[in-house]
């Protein structure tokens, strides 16, 4: 056992007599730095474990002027998109030796803007940021913090995301080469520029080569509108492309509790990839959005921009990952 106090928090010093190494091989050993041997490096851990020695995180952020910590804030953690989009950001910052603290905002802005200045105070070295909406709600807060927009076009932010154009060719490709010809969109928000744009590559598409049977909007959710529903059962489409997950599984709960077969009568096409996606009767079709690409990115940027604190914001850059199409039991091959 350590020669301390036992209330006491074993220190760096501490460590260091208990190794029998000098202040400056123990910092290098638990810093992972500097010029030390992997044998006395692996001494040394393994004493600071045995002690229980830990990092103190706040003297370290004094005396670096970094907190390792990040902060991931999504809009909606009831959309199961958002859970797997974490875990995938995560693992990315934890394997960068980042911790991440995750803030739901639940789809207000106000509390968007609350938690981005949150973030400010608590220290964070760089925030992960999904909006809401392609909006800036931070009112001048993050000026000075390194931060990276996901899935969305807020000007001034770097930006992580796919061809989203391209992404609805890819979906409207797949239904028109699977022999459908009138094809309805289900869209989600409009005003999110990301949405716009893989319905509008999917519609130009589908008008190019067949004809547009409908298309209407909807919020992110399994519940549809009134509008949506009607498209759905009276709308003429032998397929839907509904441009998100939720959307698309809302959607194909309906078909079938209005008599319709998916994917005989109408066949149904997502897009995200979501985890309920695979898990659903019948499986469905998607375009992935690839969540682990686009973690790693996004915690490669802010790594960037934590090494640049003072580079100029035309440094910043607009990273498209690519996507691919799913296929599973949801559409159906015409003859």
């Amino acid at each position: 056992m350590p020669n301390t106090p036992s209330n006491r928090r074993p220190t760096l010093k501490d460590l260091a007599r208990e190794a029998g190494v000098s202040l400056a091989s123990a910092s290098y050993a638990v810093n992972g730095n500097g010029s030390v041997g992997e044998q006395t490096r692996a001494h040394i851990l393994s004493v600071a474990q045995r002690i229980g020695y830990r990092q103190n995180s706040a003297a370290r952020a004094m005396k670096t002027g970094r907190s390792g910590t990040l902060a991931l804030l999504v809009p909606d953690l009831t959309n199961p998109f958002f859970p797997a989009l974490a875990q995938a950001v995560f693992r990315a910052a934890r394997a960068a030796g980042y911790t991440m603290f995750l803030i739901d905002t639940e789809g207000n802005e106000a509390l968007e803007q609350a938690a981005l200045a949150k973030g400010v105070d608590l220290g964070v070295d760089g925030i992960a940021w999904f909006p809401i909406r392609d909006k800036d709600t931070s009112a001048g807060v993050l000026a000075r913090t390194p931060v990276v927009v996901l899935d969305r076009t807020v000007p001034g932010y770097a930006a992580i995301g796919i061809d989203y154009l391209d992404a609805g060719r890819i979906a409207a490709r797949h239904l028109l080469d699977a022999g459908h010809r009138r094809i309805g969109i289900i869209s989600g928000p409009t005003d999110i520029a990301s949405m716009r744009d893989r319905c509008d590559g999917a519609e130009a598409l589908i008008c190019g080569e067949g004809a547009l049977a409908f298309r209407v909007e909807n919020a992110f959710s399994t519940d549809l509108e009134p509008h949506a529903q009607a498209a759905i059962t009276g709308g003429g489409a032998t397929a839907v492309f509904a441009a998100a997950d939720v959307i698309a599984i809302g959607a194909l709960r309906y078909a079938q509790a209005n008599g319709l077969r998916v994917p005989e009568d109408v066949s149904i096409l997502g897009f995200d990839d979501i985890p309920l996606a695979e898990q659903s009767l019948p499986p469905l079709s998607t375009i992935e959005l690839p969540i682990e690409d686009i973690a790693q990115h996004a915690i490669s940027e802010l790594g960037k921009q934590i090494g640049r604190p003072h580079a100029s914001s035309a440094a910043l850059r607009i990273v498209h990952t690519r996507t691919r199409l799913v296929p599973r039991l949801s559409v159906r091959l015409l003859g």
